[in-house]
């Protein structure tokens, strides 16, 4: 259990407030670190995450649910605020398409206008919902 009332929990909790994507890093059928920039909401104390059906990152998910999840820094020499998280990802089934998720509507609604797409669009292709459960925090 991540306790978020210590420093470093509270340093967290502000970026997975604020942040706008999150680096999920999967392991390959090769055990090669595979990491990616993600859109995401923190949501019941995981990450939500929404992805295209075909994507690599679900074929690693599934065949090793461990992952890491870090933020980029804003200190150009890389030694304050660094973040990352250990945790177990799982398709999510019990989630409501990603135009539904009100959450990551507000958040991702000119990301997606961007993309030339309309919300129904969007979460018609990025239709599979993936849940990420934070077991571990490490940083400074």
């Amino acid at each position: 259990m991540i306790d978020f009332n210590s420093e470093l929990g509270r340093k967290a909790k502000r970026h997975l407030q604020q942040e706008y994507f999150i680096w999920l890093t999967t392991v390959d059928s090769h055990n090669t670190p595979q990491p990616r920039p993600v859109w995401f909401i923190w949501q019941k104390d995981s990450i939500l995450i929404f992805s295209q059906p075909q994507a690599f990152k679900l074929k690693h998910i599934g065949r090793n649910p461990n992952v890491s999840l870090n933020f980029n820094t804003l200190d150009k020499k890389g030694e304050e605020d660094l973040i990352i998280f250990h945790g177990e990802a799982h398709i999510a089934s019990d989630v409501l398409p990603a135009n539904k998720v009100s959450a990551y509507l507000r958040k991702y609604r000119a990301g997606i206008k961007s993309l030339g797409s309309t919300h129904e669009q969007f979460a018609k292709e990025y239709s599979t919902a993936v849940r990420i459960s934070l077991d571990s925090l490490r940083g400074w």
